[in-house]
């Protein structure tokens, strides 16, 4: 018999875009059982397989919390949690709508229930479309957002892993004259902390190997000749970390950090802004890097591509990022118990 400490749960993204595809290719395709609990429409996956040929994903669907667990406690996996949500006469493959905003939100939230409620572990999310949830009125453009939320969650922590390469955000989604006004001293040695404590209890991390600063400016300013956020802001946070018996380095320009995180010469890269980090991470592998967010609850992991409404439905959807997300979860955890 499984313990429910074993399963995932997954949301099944926005309904409109490629989410429940990879989702239903990653279980068709697996060459063992997982212990899933995918979280969505029942009529909607059964459409999707059908126009798809991905029939039989699904070992069982249950759509109450005594029949999930007692599907767990018969050790079943690939379980599907049916909280409809969808009318299929009104659902279009790759357009925005309301409805998919609504149901995708929900089908997150039911998620939060499942692992605080003791049935899952942790959280794996296919992709959501921001436009869709505007057009829900959700509150919020993404998944960090929506689970700090959900969570009472204020200093939730994004960390990509690209084959093994990590690095850490210090800001997402901000435009990049906000993202440049964010790097002060104060939050940027916030930053510092938060991302030791997370390297310190996990053991896929290195702790003899520096976390290493990414510069801001073009050579991290040239000593004030190309902006002075190294001098003002970046190099006094990492000397107050050091200070404080953290092990990081910096600033590397962005040019090379990147690079020498990926050959093993640091455990993590700390990114200063949303893009910075992601063409690195993206060019190296984009369809292998997995997205992670720390300062939860419960550690999530994700794809980190789109919903790709322009493919939806054809069945070309590449889903290696959503199964790698799902082995991503399983050996965080298996790391987190083997230090505990």
């Amino acid at each position: 018999m499984r313990n429910s400490d074993t399963y995932l749960a997954i949301p099944m993204g926005d309904p409109a875009g490629i989410g429940p595809e990879i989702i239903l290719k990653t279980l068709v395709g697996a060459s063992e059982v997982l212990p899933l609990v995918v979280v969505g429409s029942e009529r909607l996956f059964t459409r999707t397989a059908r126009d798809l040929h991905l029939e039989g994903a699904f070992e069982v669907v249950v759509n109450t919390l005594p029949s999930l667990q007692a599907a767990q406690a018969k050790g079943l996996g690939c379980i599907l949690y049916d909280i409809g949500g969808i009318d299929l006469d009104q659902f279009v493959y790759g357009e925005v709508s309301a409805m998919c905003g609504k149901a995708a939100y929900e089908s997150v939230k039911v998620c939060v229930s499942l692992v605080s409620e003791g049935y899952c572990k942790a959280i794996v999310t296919p992709p959501l479309h921001k436009e869709a949830l505007q057009a829900a009125h959700v509150p919020h453009i993404g998944y960090t957002e929506i689970l700090a939320d959900l969570t009472g969650s204020k200093n939730a922590v994004t960390m990509f892993d690209t084959l093994g390469m990590k690095i850490f955000f210090h800001t997402r989604h901000l435009s990049l004259s906000e993202a440049c006004k964010a790097v002060t001293k104060e939050s940027l040695l916030n930053t510092i902390l938060q991302c030791e404590a997370i390297c310190s209890g996990n053991g896929v991390f290195n702790m003899d190997l520096p976390l290493a600063v990414a510069g801001l400016n073009p050579h991290c300013g040239e000593h004030g000749l190309f902006g002075d956020e190294e001098g003002v802001a970046i190099v006094p946070a990492i000397e107050e970390a050091r200070a404080r018996g953290i092990n990081v380095v910096g600033p590397i320009g962005a040019d090379s950090v990147f690079h020498q995180t990926k050959i093993g010469k640091y455990r993590a890269a700390i990114s200063l802004y949303h893009d910075q980090g992601h063409i690195a991470a993206k060019t190296l592998d984009f369809n292998q890097t997995i997205s992670l967010t720390w300062g939860l609850p419960f550690l999530r992991t994700s794809v980190d591509h789109g919903t790709a409404f322009d493919i939806a439905g054809k069945g070309i959807a590449d889903n290696q990022g959503m199964a790698r997300a799902i082995r991503i979860a399983s050996e965080y955890l298996a790391s987190e118990e083997g230090l505990s």
